[in-house]
């Protein structure tokens, strides 16, 4: 029988807030609530547990269901979602946050239709395609006005949000672990815990949706070693060497990064085994000192003698074939028994779901981190889960695989963060692959995107700033041309882009001129004269990228005393009309000195607008900082 006839039995009322074994969720103090209700199936004797959080000063609530197995026989759970709420009303819309490999979280907003309307992954991570994070709002609903419930899974793997509207006319969200390939077993006594789901509702618009998303994350999720500190500026090698490097070319680009303000050099992929290209070494984790004469503890040292910090790129999670690791364990590999593997990048995915091999894995890296002052991970991994079979389940569990799989990454990002509390993780997953909170729990900072072309990252980061804070949006400013579009941006254009994320390079700043070269200089230092001020002020959505001329943004200080200002135009066109852009969320009786030089009325600022200025050419940049007097 697949019956199960859930009732109440009871309920229980605790201050703090509850917490998830092995899984990721917001934390706090005594300033959460959390309510227990206490469902029972008297049948098959099950028992479920819904537990509510409920963190008034940020207005979040968030949800989470266990499942126990009470009786004498195993129980097989085919599905358990994390939340499944219902609306009285049926004239709604159900935004969602789609795209692919390289155009990351584009918004699709639709009315709900009679049936049910879905995104999911069924990759074993959350997804280029489609994020973990839905809204439901109103028709009118827009930036500044209107009803919007923000629904955001804290979870890293396969995943299920759908909406249904009714034959009563009612709506109905359900968002949790995605069913497919997904089977259970809970023997006598065994437990089963859903990932956290979190909720938002607004009655003011998506920007105040958004601004207590970003505070709660930053606040409530977010482990950061760096909290109530700066972050580096780092520079990356990828883009500037890929896999043609050794230590004297990463020095030369250390060293013309380091005169320009930038304080952290990441070494990107093919430092370890022998990997010259992508085909080859995944797995073996130590030192190729053919490219690194002297391993790491000759390399960091000439780093750090620049006055800079050193950062190493890893991909814990994949094998090469043509590894050392592989040709010892060819079954820590995910793959069926006598079917051809399906490729992605070359490389195949080892079964995070057995503890030997996660702990072989872990011990290795763990050796490498320790051996050198090491202060920043970038973690990757390039390819979806395919082949979904494990050689250490029996068959009748093979559907616990992709859980497990993500339940493996997180026992490992939680032994690195206890390990090495000191250490900053970047996730990546071929960019923003993985772009989730779970992630976000252990990374406080994402690769949002491998495409870091200035305008098509307007679009990306516009979309990722519904739910995510731009203290969690890796970004960087990449060589022109651009290697995905060819298109060519100004390095000011570039900047200014960036900084509406973590901040950084990705280039040989060797191959700039000496005029490009003290822009970024000054990009440098003004990014960390104002740090607190973007990463961690309110963020306003000015403009929409996919219908205006221009893209724009602004960051608040909490006292609204300060604001920052960024816009970017688009492709021009001849007989440009006059604009103003109209700012957000300063205060209306305060005087305001924009750039060091005119003074202007905050309500002025807010109701008639700055005037835009008409571009010269195409993907021009402007900023603005405004202090009040």
């Amino acid at each position: 029988s697949r019956l199960a006839d859930l009732r109440y039995t009871g309920y229980e009322l605790k201050k703090g807030k509850y917490s998830l074994p092995g899984l990721p969720a917001f934390h706090g103090g005594e300033e959460w609530e959390t309510l227990v209700i206490h469902l029972a199936d008297s049948t098959c004797k099950a028992s479920v547990k819904l537990y509510y959080g409920v963190l008034e000063d940020r207005d979040l609530i968030t949800r989470a269901v266990q499942v126990v197995n009470e009786g004498s026989r195993p129980l097989r759970l085919r599905r358990c979602a994390s939340l499944c709420l219902d609306f009285q009303r049926g004239d709604m819309d159900f935004i969602t946050f789609n795209g692919c490999h390289a155009q990351e979280r584009n918004l699709d907003r639709a009315p709900l239709r009679q049936g049910v309307q879905s995104v999911e992954s069924v990759r074993g991570t959350s997804s280029h395609h489609h994020n973990p994070f839905v809204i439901l709002c109103e028709h009118s609903a827009n930036e500044d006005c209107g009803v919007c419930y923000g629904a955001m899974l804290v979870y890293s793997g396969s995943f299920l949000a759908a909406a249904e509207r009714t034959q009563l006319e009612n709506n109905r969200l359900l968002l949790g672990l995605n069913p497919y390939h997904f089977c259970w077993t809970l023997e006598p006594g065994q437990s089963f815990t859903a990932p956290e789901a979190a909720l938002v509702c607004s009655p003011n618009g998506f920007g105040q949706m958004s601004r207590q998303f970003h505070r709660a994350i930053r606040e409530n999720l977010i482990h950061d070693p760096c909290q109530g500190k700066r972050r580096p500026v780092l520079i990356n090698n990828w883009e500037a060497t890929e896999f043609d490097f050794d230590a004297d070319k990463l020095v030369r680009i250390a060293q013309a990064a380091a005169p320009l303000g930038i304080e952290l050099f990441v070494m990107d992929d093919g430092w370890f085994g022998v990997r010259n290209s992508d085909r080859s070494g995944l797995g073996d984790w130590s030192v190729n000192e053919k490219k690194l004469p002297g391993g790491l503890e000759a390399l960091v040292p000439r780093i750090r003698e620049l006055g800079m910090s050193f950062g190493i790129w890893i991909e814990p999670e994949m094998v090469s074939e043509d590894s050392d690791l592989y040709r010892a364990h060819p079954d820590w590999a995910l793959g069926a028994p006598n079917r051809p593997f399906a490729r992605g990048r070359n490389q195949l995915v080892l079964d995070f779901s057995r503890k030997e091999v996660r702990d072989h894995v872990y011990g290795a890296i763990k050796q490498v981190l320790g051996s050198t002052c090491i202060s920043y991970v970038k973690w990757d991994m390039n390819r979806s889960l395919t082949d979904v079979w494990s050689a250490a389940l029996p068959a009748s569990r093979q559907g616990e695989l992709f859980h497990r799989f993500v339940l493996g990454v997180y026992d490992i990002l939680d032994r690195m963060c206890r390990d090495f509390p000191h250490i900053l993780i970047e996730g990546c997953c071929g960019g923003g692959g993985r772009f989730d909170a779970g992630m976000l729990y252990y990374t406080p900072q994402i690769w949002c995107s491998d495409n870091p072309d200035a305008i098509d990252r307007l679009r990306i980061q516009y979309g990722t700033s519904f739910c995510y804070p731009i203290s969690a949006m890796g970004a960087h400013v990449s060589a022109v041309p651009n290697q995905q579009t060819g298109r060519s941006v100004s390095v000011e254009t570039r900047g200014v882009v960036a900084m509406a994320g973590t901040f950084g390079y990705e280039m040989d700043l060797n191959y700039t001129t000496q005029e490009e070269r003290e822009t970024i200089k000054k990009q440098v230092a003004f990014f960390k004269e104002h740090y607190d001020l973007i990463q961690r002020g309110d963020y306003y959505r000015l403009s929409d990228p996919f219908a205006a001329p221009f893209t724009a943004w602004e960051q608040v200080s909490p006292d609204r005393r300060e604001a920052l200002v960024s816009l970017v135009s688009h492709a021009n066109h001849a007989a440009a009309p006059f604009r103003t852009l109209r700012l957000k969320g300063l205060d209306p009786e305060a005087q305001y000195r924009v750039n060091g030089g005119e003074v202007w009325p905050g309500d002025v600022l807010m109701t008639a607008g700055w005037p835009v200025p008409i571009p010269t050419g195409d993907y021009q940049s402007a900023q603005l900082y405004l202090r009040a007097e």
